[in-house]
């Protein structure tokens, strides 16, 4: 059985990278999640992939939430959000944008986006989340990213239930059905004793 994902949190570049790909992905990712009527959780940017991926989604009548921390100038906040929800810290958006939704992504993007994915699926890893996390490989821009974690596994690192809880794709709607179709194989127990 899929599961069901109603709202995902997307993790982007507040720049648009040199590469048109990259908003035409954000873009796209936008269109299929409102044509999916799913809601999108993301750090509240008005400006790069940010502000592309939350206007194809308001374009379509889809619902956005932004989590943006307090000491972020206002000019820098999308102000026709559905909702904007302020919290004190970065730590703290990360973690309220886990919380509220159902599954992880993660477009091009730089250190933040890096961070918020990672954290996402060290939550995944653990146990403390069960939103599956998955990379919109545009144009290759993730491929080294997923040949390090394959060297990760082949080094006794990672084990195969915990590289496979990043999911990579190359186009938003074989991502979020991949997204759909994870199931979490992960051995727990050896935390827990």
């Amino acid at each position: 059985m899929a599961k069901q994902i109603k709202t995902i949190a997307v993790y982007c570049g507040s720049k648009s990278g040199n590469n048109k790909l990259f908003a035409d992905a954000a873009r796209d990712l936008g269109c299929e999640m409102a044509r999916r009527s799913m809601s999108l959780v993301y750090g509240a940017g008005s400006v790069g992939l940010m502000g592309i991926l939350a206007d194809s989604v308001l374009k379509l009548g889809g619902r956005v939430t932004g989590v943006v921390p307090r000491q972020f100038i206002k000019e820098v906040v999308k102000q026709d959000l559905s909702e904007i929800i302020y919290v004190n810290s970065m730590s703290e958006r990360k973690l309220k944008m886990i919380e509220l939704s159902d599954a992880n992504i993660a477009l091009p993007g730089g250190f933040g986006t890096f961070d918020e994915i990672f954290e996402a699926l060290v939550l995944l890893q653990l146990g403390e989340s069960g939103s599956p996390c998955g990379f919109l490989n545009v144009d290759g821009y993730y491929d080294s990213l997923k040949t390090f974690l394959d060297s990760a596994l082949e080094s006794g690192f990672l084990d195969k239930s915990v590289r496979s809880m990043a999911i990579f794709e190359d186009t938003p709607a074989k991502l979020i059905s991949s997204m759909q179709n994870y199931k979490d194989s992960h051995d727990r127990s050896y935390w827990k004793s």
